[in-house]
């Protein structure tokens, strides 16, 4: 008699995870499927389905807090002004924390296999699988290894009776977290398609209302809001109230995934609008020149690694080590005002301010003992060497002796002709 097999699923109670239940039984022979459901800041109305799902299938539920941990990770991105592309990474952010979470429970319940429901073409099979295939277990892809279809997925879901609610009656793929909710599928894979008002729940669609809100950062973290201290989860749940208000914080894309391929996306995300936005309107105000310009790189290199799922990766940590050291002096208030849909930086104060209000003025006539007549020097200098390089062109240009049109010589040309 062999031993009982068991598998720890991905599982969010929506279509392709539900399917992924009976396929692991009935397909690949296991003989027991857990499924796990990691909390990053889902509603609770998608716990109560993944519930009721589970409950259908007889299936050994373990729901994993991790609210606090993907929080700290979203702050560690303000940090780095994460974005993706333009919008913020909220799905990829979330994918490492979820596929830690899963593996520490198959650990623990002596699973032989991890399993997920994600598509061969998308984003999420390398994020979840670059942390599994790190341990022992096996990894397990019924969607991608069978070549399912979401059409064949809701017909198989039928004939068994799957209580299944994915979106809007599964019209829509959408995944939920604090930082960011994404929209997509059904006609809005046609980049020509408008999405209706319907397919937005955290953003009101902009009215003219005006508001303002002041950010606190300490260490380039952000503390607290309009002056109340609070703790990330907390935080962003508040602006994404707040913010969502106002219309903030929608980004409608055509995104080119780490396979190649070139998706239509769309997004929600409020409070990572408002913070990334607060940010780095605080850190015009503090770092110098140099740093600003090299950080953007460092920045960049920090967002794709994130939109990888390699937020552990060595590369990341060193990224992180030049972020840290100029984040000691990210620590200020923002005043954002939110206007037609817009977030943006009207007022900013630091005491490491990298700023002279004395110096700057048009009203004073000295930068610190320096006079205005000092500039001339430097205004002479300026260019002095690309003037230098054009004048070369430009002799070099003239001095040069004209060739005849059928390039020779038009000497030798009249030679010919006698």
């Amino acid at each position: 008699m062999r031993d009982m097999t068991s598998v720890a699923l991905a599982f969010s109670g929506g279509l392709d995870t539900t399917v992924c239940v009976s396929l692991l039984k009935e397909e690949y022979g296991y003989d027991e499927v857990v499924g796990v459901t990691v909390d990053v800041g889902q509603p609770e109305s998608e716990f109560e389905e993944a519930q009721e799902t589970a409950d259908a299938h007889g299936l050994d539920l373990h729901v994993v807090d991790a609210k606090d941990e993907f929080a700290d990770l979203c702050f560690d991105s303000v940090r780095a002004n994460a974005t993706y592309q333009g919008y913020p990474l909220g799905t990829a952010l979330a994918r490492p924390v979820i596929a830690n979470a899963i593996l520490e429970v198959a650990q623990e319940e002596g699973c032989d296999a991890l399993a997920h429901g994600c598509t061969g073409k998308g984003n999420d099979q390398l994020r979840f699988e670059v942390i599994w295939r790190a341990s022992d277990l096996d990894v397990v892809a019924p969607v991608r290894e069978m070549g399912l279809t979401r059409e064949w997925e809701k017909q198989y879901a039928e004939e068994k009776g799957l209580p299944v609610k994915a979106g809007n009656d599964g019209v829509w793929s959408i995944d939920t977290n604090l930082w960011s909710r994404s929209i997509e599928g059904g006609q809005l894979e046609d980049p020509g398609y408008v999405p209706p008002e319907d397919i937005y729940e955290w953003t009101e669609t902009p009215k003219g209302e005006t508001g303002t809100v002041d950010i606190t950062f300490e260490n380039g973290y952000p503390v607290a809001v309009d002056g109340e201290e609070m703790e990330p989860a907390a935080l962003i749940e508040h602006l994404n109230d707040l913010a969502g208000q106002y219309g903030v914080g929608r980004t409608d894309m055509m995104e080119d995934r780490m396979l190649g391929l070139k998706v239509r996306e769309n997004y929600e995300h409020p409070a990572a609008t408002t913070l990334l936005t607060a940010h780095e309107g605080l850190e015009q105000l503090v770092l110098t020149k140099e740093e600003r310009d090299f950080k953007e790189q460092i920045d960049q290199q920090w967002a794709n690694k994130g939109y990888q799922g390699l937020v552990d990766a060595p590369f990341v940590k060193a990224l992180e080590g030049f972020i840290g050291e100029t984040q000691t002096r990210v620590t200020g208030t923002v005043t954002i005002k939110f206007d037609g849909g817009r977030a943006r930086p009207v007022a900013r104060d630091s005491d490491y301010a990298v700023y002279s209000e004395e110096a700057a003025s048009f009203n004073t006539e000295t930068v610190n003992g320096i006079t205005q007549e000092d500039a001339t020097g430097v205004a002479k200098y300026h260019g002095f060497q690309s003037r230098l390089a054009n004048a070369a062109v430009a002799k070099a240009t003239k001095d040069k002796p004209e060739l005849a049109t059928d390039g020779g010589d038009a000497d030798d040309a009249d030679d010919e002709s006698q």
